[in-house]
């Protein structure tokens, strides 16, 4: 019987794995320009502290973990996630003691027993970030920076929110499952069952009906006690002093018990339904739940599978950028094209025409190797009516335009998005 890698993994072949060591490189070399050491810990844990940790009622503690008995009859834990390792060495190594802020950095894989997607696997690759003994939203978005930092030009979207802390939010969470009963007959099963466990997790519900009713939901925004509502005011402003754009989103909740005040996710529209790249936020009361010292503490997971499909969909969006123009083809006389690629490029527009007396089948071949996105033929008959097609060489889509710069810079837009310089 032929053995084959199990579902929900894969295999990097070298030249996959030169794209990974270069992003991981360059991950470092940010890590170190914000300050952030790297730490390395064990593939599995005892299974209480995930428990612990993440939360008995989450749905990765209740349907995801990969979990099995040693000789000795322990419960041990593939890793899930990365933040309980780590408060667990935070603790176990009286780095509270160290200089604070503590921040540190990971690159490492976790184990989710879960429905494999398009850059979603049972086997996947974080980098994660971890602060330590910072309490004020200057860290906050120290933390998104880095983020924002690793995800330039991909596109991505920030959307934060705050889910309130120990005082204000059971009140909340009790007034939404009120609400949220009164709906349960339009809920998916899932939601359902959420409700008695962690009703704020109906509020990250992807399921069309559950999203709908989500909309209408009491807002957590609108409930946070005045020192929540503070600190979220405070953190807007140095987020805007520092440049990077964000949503203030009520539908984030993130998946794990332990987030308590700001919660954030950068989602990118490259890389289809599963859109949230990196996620994270506050966990100021974790430490303290696994037997350490009270101590505020923030981080986020960026998944590196889907960092890699958002660069790669970027980078593919920008080789189609490069390449947008118009070729126009003369049959006959040249003049025209000539005095019409002239026009466009001051325009902005990238305009190529024949420079080889070819054959018009040979230049259409030559536009569609060039990569141009519209091509028109200009002859006899459209320099008589002062008229021309326009093609759009990818759908085959075509309409009638004038034979000046400006009405075919209109006509080239609603045909195809143009690149201007």
């Amino acid at each position: 019987m032929k053995i084959e890698k199990p579902r929900g993994t894969y295999d990097l072949l070298p030249d996959e794995t030169r794209k990974w060591q270069a992003l991981e490189d360059d991950l470092r070399r940010i890590a170190e320009l914000y300050g952030f050491g790297e730490i390395r810990f064990p593939m599995f844990e005892h299974t209480e502290l995930f428990m612990r940790g993440m939360g008995e009622t989450g749905d990765v503690v209740q349907k995801e973990m990969y979990t099995f008995q040693d000789k000795d009859g322990r419960s041990l834990t593939l890793r899930p996630e990365g933040t309980a390792s780590v408060v667990r060495a935070f603790i176990e190594h009286g780095l509270h003691m160290s200089a604070l802020p503590f921040k540190c950095f990971y690159i490492a894989p976790n184990f989710r027993y879960e429905k494999p997607q398009k850059g979603r696997y049972r086997q996947h690759v974080q980098l994660g970030i971890e602060c330590f003994g910072a309490a004020e939203p200057q860290a906050d978005v120290e933390v998104i920076s880095f983020a924002h930092t690793v995800l330039r030009g991909l596109d991505a979207e920030l959307h934060i929110n705050s889910i309130g802390c120990k005082e204000c939010r059971p009140v909340y969470q009790q007034n939404l499952k009120t609400w949220l009963s009164a709906q349960s007959e339009k809920l998916c099963e899932n939601c359902r069952t959420r409700l008695d466990r962690n009703p704020m997790r109906v509020l990250d519900c992807k399921v069309e009906t559950c999203a709908a009713i989500a909309e209408k939901a009491p807002k957590i925004n609108e409930n946070l006690c005045p020192g929540c509502a503070d600190f979220a005011a405070r953190l807007d402003v140095l987020l805007t002093a520092s440049g990077i754009p964000f949503v203030r989103d009520p539908r984030i909740v993130r998946g794990f018990d332990y987030y308590t005040g700001t919660v954030f996710e950068f989602i990118s529209h490259q890389i289809g339904a599963q859109g949230t790249i990196c996620g994270g936020g506050r966990y100021d009361g974790l430490v303290e739940e696994l037997g350490g010292q009270p101590t505020p503490a923030l981080g986020f997971g960026m998944g590196l599978e889907r960092l890699l499909l958002a660069q790669e969909a970027m980078a593919k969006k920008e080789q189609e950028k490069t390449y947008r123009g118009i070729y126009l083809a003369p049959m006959g006389t040249v003049e025209e094209c000539v005095r019409l690629c002239r026009e466009l490029r001051e325009l902005g527009v990238r305009a190529e025409t024949d420079l080889c007396a070819r054959s018009l089948k040979a230049q259409m071949k030559y536009a569609d190797k060039i990569g141009v996105k519209c091509a028109a033929v200009i002859g006899d008959d459209e320099l008589e009516k002062s008229k021309m097609t326009l093609k759009d060489m990818q759908t085959g889509e075509t309409a009638p335009c004038a034979l000046n710069a400006g009405a075919i810079v209109k006509h080239m837009n609603l045909l195809v998005e143009v690149e201007y310089t």
